[in-house]
């Protein structure tokens, strides 16, 4: 009876595996036929901070913000439709990044990475119009950390738009360059906030796999709820990417921006500006170094508001990081990370402030496809 038992078991198993397998390939050619696709991401961390914020999170990140504690950053399922002419994108995101990074949209709003349709305007050109929520051509970095050269974001990254809500006009000219045009709710919304319509713009440069350069432009008017003495801001953003070999990588990002705002019944217009340089080190096809400096100064609170009596926010950081590849999909970084500014901007529990901080970062990221 007990070889019998044996049997069946391995029967059972083999029959569950048998379908699960049916499942997943008739799942697929369901989705092939249609022409959806669909992919997943899940980016888990520890980090720990010297300072370590009262409550737990930390000030001026909305990506890895949570101290000292096993978090989820950022997980998404994401369906694509694509054909010649139409392609659509639905990305429900979850994890502390939304949570931060989304907590002025409406509720049925928090939720949305990308939402998306567009069309080929043309059939035998490669002329594209998306409308939707759809993601910032700003900076050298994005939310999602897996094909960046450095686990965490820069500051600067973490106050530019990771999100933009409007449509978007693609058009190639020739080989290399590439062209696109904004017509957006404002920076980083969802929703209006004002009126009229904001506009930005992308001009991308690219001549083989080991140049990517961007020059990227916004200007609209930030009137708000929240800011109401704010009128026209101007923002010129300029990256490159860099690939001379298969052991090196080099981004670097720079930028500035102005802010016309009413101060004492009087029209003024203040500035802010970034720079950084990334780099990383493949020693072997599953390990690599990676590193980072930067700098960010906004000296008159456009954008960032220390949470101390500090007068003004300005931050250097330096990083260094260590990328280890389990599979091609799935990788783990450690990440330390120094930061230092001319004022204390950093409180700590015992009431007092400190103008250094230093993280201990280590993720856990995998993109499922």
């Amino acid at each position: 009876m007990k070889r019998y038992g044996i049997f069946t078991l391995g029967l059972l198993v083999f029959l569950n595996v048998q379908g699960q397998n049916q499942v997943d390939s008739s799942l697929n050619a369901f989705l092939k036929k249609r022409k959806l696709s669909l992919e997943g991401y899940v980016d888990v961390y520890y980090s720990n901070a010297l300072s370590h914020p009262l409550g737990g999170t930390r000030p001026y990140f909305v990506s890895y913000n949570r101290d000292n504690e096993i978090n989820l950053d950022l997980a998404y399922i994401s369906l694509k439709y694509s054909s010649d002419r139409i392609r659509a994108t639905f990305t429900p995101g979850y994890g502390t990044y939304m949570n931060a990074n989304y907590i002025s949209e409406r509720q049925t709003l928090q939720n949305i990475l990308e939402a998306n349709i567009g069309v080929r305007i043309f059939k035998g050109k490669d002329i594209w119009l998306d409308a939707g929520v759809i993601t910032s051509p700003y900076t050298n970095e994005s939310a999602y950390s897996f094909d960046q050269i450095t686990y965490t974001r820069s500051i600067g990254a973490e106050n530019t738009p990771y999100y933009l809500t409007g449509a978007k006009l693609s058009m190639p000219i020739g080989d290399e360059w590439t062209a696109y045009l904004y017509l957006l709710n404002g920076w980083q919304v969802i929703e209006s906030q004002h009126d009229p319509l904001d506009f930005g713009s992308q001009l991308e440069f690219k001549t083989d796999s080991k140049w990517d350069i961007n020059w990227n432009t916004y200007i609209g008017n930030e009137s708000s709820i929240n800011n109401p003495g704010y009128r026209t801001r101007y923002f010129i953003d300029f990256y490159a990417t860099y690939t001379p070999s298969p052991n090196w990588s080099f981004s670097s990002d720079a930028y500035t921006g102005w802010q016309q705002r009413l101060e004492e019944n009087s029209l003024k217009t203040r500035q802010w500006w970034n720079a950084n340089l990334c780099a990383r080190y493949s020693f072997s096809n599953r390990n690599s170094f990676s590193a980072r400096i930067e700098y960010f100064a906004d000296p008159y609170q456009v954008l960032v508001k220390p949470v101390t009596i500090a007068p003004g926010f300005v931050l250097s950081s330096a990083s260094l990081g260590y990328n280890l590849s389990i599979t091609e999909d799935v990788l783990i970084r450690l990440e330390g990370r120094y930061f230092i500014s001319p004022n204390g901007i950093y409180p700590l529990r015992n009431q007092t402030d400190t103008d250094k901080d230093l993280w201990l970062t280590i993720g856990l990221t995998a993109r499922l496809r």
